[in-house]
């Protein structure tokens, strides 16, 4: 059995219960972000799910120089921390800049490497010294087993709070596919895995001067993930994704998400009886 990673009054991994990361992609304005952590705070709490809320305060790796970005580090913090003192919950938001760190983790629970730095050595080490839990996102680049490598980095700090998110490998041009094998590669690395259902249908740059997706399938990955004992789902959701300023294509409504919930904690329940 692998390690369990807390936060707060969660426990994530050893068949503990199903946890959701979600929010919207990027941080629109305060109150955009508010309704979305507070709808998804009373669904979770109706079906008893351990909930970390997730926005990026800043996205820099958007597909065009033109895409919106979020509004920066200092005003999206001054968001992050407002909805965590008002709503009682754990913020997960990604870092991109050895410079952010600090002011981060003061106000996040939880800090994500977003895939595309996951091999960034330095980054990850001074991320890691926080102390804080780590969500890594495994590179659309990478192999599961690649992520040992990227685990060891971390370890080496005295860091041992670690997540695995799978988010899907790129096949060809402007497509990802899942390896389902990967969950139950990376686990065996020995920390728990997240699967992010909205990302790995994700067309990157498949629209041109931004990214495509195909929401429609969301589910359906999600589904499978926890029927392979991923250990939680990361989900990007908006009120009203064909007006989401960031990743629309691929987030999902806010009405969507009972049944899609309620099917996960179904499948969960099946494997931990």
């Amino acid at each position: 059995m692998g390690n369990i990673v807390k936060t707060g009054n969660i426990s994530i991994g050893q068949g503990s219960q199903l946890v959701l990361i979600s929010g919207p992609c990027v941080i629109e304005n305060y109150e955009t972000t508010f309704q979305t952590a507070s709808f998804l705070k009373e669904l979770t709490a109706r079906l008893n799910i351990p909930f970390i809320f997730k926005a990026s305060y800043d996205k820099a790796n958007r597909t065009s120089i033109n895409s919106f970005r979020g509004p920066g580090l200092s005003d999206g913090l001054e968001i992050l921390g407002r909805i965590k003192s008002e709503l009682d919950l754990a913020i997960i938001s990604d870092v991109h800049r050895i410079s952010e760190i600090a002011d981060a983790a003061s106000v996040l629970d939880v800090i994500q490497i977003p895939a595309f730095l996951c091999r960034q050595t330095d980054f990850i080490k001074e991320v890691a010294k926080t102390g804080k839990p780590l969500n890594i996102k495994k590179g659309q680049f990478l192999a599961p087993w690649d992520m040992k490598n990227v685990v060891e980095k971390v370890t080496a700090t005295g860091n041992n709070q670690i997540l695995l998110t799978e988010r899907g490998t790129m096949f060809g041009y402007n497509n990802l596919v899942v390896d389902f094998r990967g969950i139950k590669i990376m686990q065996d690395i020995g920390w728990p895995v997240i699967f992010d259902a909205t990302h790995s249908i994700q067309l990157p740059g498949g629209a041109g001067e931004s990214s495509g997706g195909q929401r429609e399938f969301a589910s359906t990955l999600a589904n499978a993930a926890v029927a392979a004992g991923v250990d939680g789902v990361f989900m990007e959701v908006h009120p009203d994704p064909d007006k989401a300023l960031c990743d629309g294509p691929n987030s999902l409504k806010l009405d969507t998400l009972y049944e899609l919930l309620s099917q996960l904690q179904g499948i969960r329940k099946a494997l931990f009886v």
